[in-house]
């Protein structure tokens, strides 16, 4: 039986027929690695996501953990799905073989984490934090703070967390208060409470790690003063033994509508509950160099938005296919042109507007989950690139693409989720069917890392414009050469080249008259909007480079392609004109609204 959580003929044609990343394995990085090797993993992912995260994703639903005052609780299967993930050493995937890690590409890496997001995305956050905080950490951290933190958390035995908001200030880490004292012997003593802290407590593991944004004292105001601190729940020893309880507390945990088996919590640090050393406040550890912690949270933040754009597709690829198995099997109605009541009802695939809203699926998810493996694709590229300049191009494309891979999934496959819903009819909104519990899910993931204002403004007030709109250049050389190519190929890609030149060069044009008439704030004001048509045409060039590497070939799959690809440049790329018409004339409505009118 096919899967209903990933296709696994659809990684295999973005991974080899597309992006190539076999031809990975010439650069000395990943020289130990072979299509055989690639395919194992993913194979491995497949099975640990099917056997150990799928099945009690519902009950990780329904059986929230609690919190008794003292310790979290929550069902079984899920520390046994962790266990069975760090013991195939995942955790350690893409990192590096000096540090225990298969030293993936980054690529193959995500390819393999949708089957575990797919399958159960609550259980997947706890190691999905990991993987990012032990990042970071080999980044950024001291020689001891690897073999004390990092090392533990590829072995299993501590999971990693990212502290960045508190109750007063949410996504505005400017106006953080959490202070971290400097001691006589080095560390620091952490002060404060933070918001929204997933995997913040558990008895999962043996340790946690927590990555803490905090203020020194006497530092410069705003972000700039802003430090990292490692704050340990449990004092790790000299030898790398577990030492006493830090002052690092669980105040409660949040219920949230999805992501329901993921702890989310408020924690404080240093209240006194407990007394590392002797004194109250939390014992922190400082990455890097002080006052430069944003910067450093950065490494994880962005790796963060590439997992929940991933996210966001798993969970809506995953409803897609189980719209279309339900579609096939349910009977309903008649065609159109069969007016006798006696003949039998057809499956519901067979009705053009399921086949409508199914198309609409297939083009969010297959489209969405290319663009990530595009931006992972990039990373690679980077990592082994032999000089500096087609290093830097690597990244700066990869700098404008990261908003649009974390809010554009988070938007339309969310979507797709809603019309997996639809699909099923009046089953889909019952707890007996998988999709309204992936549509709470995925509710989520517009708001996390940063949300869909946050993504648009940052797209539009920075990236488009920095390196002197160095990287809006390198993305547009890229889409004229997808053109160009699909030109050439004539046909239905020579015609979407010409609907995508026209959106993209439109796009190009409004956005040098939103920065010429002079007016920032009405700009600035409609910067979601700018994403959404931004991001749309995004997609529709990743179409047509998936159009493209489907000439020449026949059969289902390829024909399910280029009919993905056709609804897409006819159904979607044309909503982007009025968005584009709003922007052009720089429209004023939510900026000038009073706010007493509400």
């Amino acid at each position: 039986m096919r899967s209903t959580l990933i296709s696994r003929r659809d990684l295999d044609f973005l991974l080899y027929e597309w992006l190539r990343v076999d031809d990975l394995t010439a650069a000395p990085r990943f020289a130990e690695h072979s299509k055989q090797t690639f395919d194992g993993f993913l194979e491995l992912c497949e099975d640990i996501a099917t056997r150990y995260f799928a099945p009690h994703n519902k009950r990780n639903d329904s059986n929230e953990p609690t919190f008794d005052g003292t310790t979290v609780t929550m069902i079984p299967e899920v520390g046994a799905a962790v266990e069975a993930f760090t013991k195939a050493n995942l955790i350690g995937a893409g990192m590096d073989e000096a540090l225990g890690g298969l030293q993936l590409p980054a690529t193959v890496q995500a390819a393999g984490m949708s089957w575990f997001q797919a399958a159960n995305v609550g259980t997947t956050a706890y190691v999905f934090l990991t993987i990012g905080n032990a990042n970071l950490i080999a980044a950024h951290g001291s020689a001891d703070q690897i073999e004390r933190f990092v090392h533990p958390m590829i072995e299993g035995t501590a999971t990693g967390t990212m502290c960045l908001s508190e109750p007063q200030a949410g996504s505005s880490l400017a106006d953080i208060v959490t202070r971290a004292e400097p001691q006589a012997d080095g560390t620091y003593r952490v002060f404060g409470s933070k918001m929204w802290i997933s995997g913040g407590d558990h008895e999962l593991t043996e340790n946690i790690v927590h990555l803490v944004l905090a203020k020194i004292p006497g530092g410069p105001a705003g972000t700039k003063g802003i430090s990292l601190f490692i704050v340990p729940k449990f004092l790790v020893a000299e030898d790398g033994s577990r030492g006493e309880r830090n002052d690092v507390v669980l105040a409660g945990l949040n219920h949230k509508m999805g992501y329901r088996g993921t702890t989310n919590t408020v924690l404080n640090f240093g209240e006194g509950r407990h007394t590392p050393h002797g004194a109250p406040g939390a014992v922190g550890y400082l990455v890097g160099e002080a006052h430069r912690g944003l910067s450093y949270m950065f490494t994880m933040m962005n790796e963060a938005r590439l997992g929940v754009g991933l996210g966001a597709t798993a969970l809506g690829y995953t409803g897609y296919l189980k719209s279309v198995e339900y579609a096939r099997t349910r009977h309903q109605g008649r065609a159109l042109t069969t007016r006798d009541p006696a003949t039998a009802q057809i499956p519901i695939i067979e009705h053009p507007d399921v086949k409508r809203m199914l198309l609409a699926q297939k083009a969010y998810c297959e489209g969405a989950l290319a663009l990530l493996l595009y931006c992972n694709r990039l990373i690679d590229l980077e990592r082994t690139a032999t000089d500096a300049e087609a290093a830097r191009a690597h990244t700066r494309l990869l700098e404008i693409l990261t908003g649009v891979a974390k809010s554009w999934p988070s938007q339309w496959c969310l979507e797709a989720n809603n019309l997996a819903i639809q699909v099923h009819g009046g089953y889909g909104y019952t707890r007996e069917y998988d999709v309204e519990q992936h549509y709470r899910d995925n509710r989520l993931n517009p708001i996390h890392e940063g949300t869909h204002g946050i993504q648009g403004m940052d797209l539009l007030g920075r990236k488009v414009i920095q390196h002197d709109g160095a990287s809006l250049l390198l993305l547009s050389e890229r889409i004229a050469d997808t053109v160009t190519a699909a030109r050439a190929a004539g046909g239905q890609p020579g015609d979407h080249a010409e609907r995508l030149d026209a959106a993209w060069q439109r796009l190009l044009a409004v956005t040098a008259a939103m920065f010429a008439a002079g007016d920032p704030a009405a700009a600035m004001a409609n910067a979601a909007v700018y994403l959404e048509a931004f991001g749309h045409i995004v997609i529709a060039w990743i179409w047509l480079e998936q159009e493209l590497a489907t000439v020449g070939e026949d059969g289902d799959f390829y024909d399910g392609k280029r009919a993905a690809a056709r609804y897409y440049f006819r159904y979607e790329l044309p909503k982007t004109a009025p968005q584009l018409d709003l922007l052009a004339e720089l429209d004023r409505t939510a900026l000038d609204t009073d706010d007493n009118w509400f």
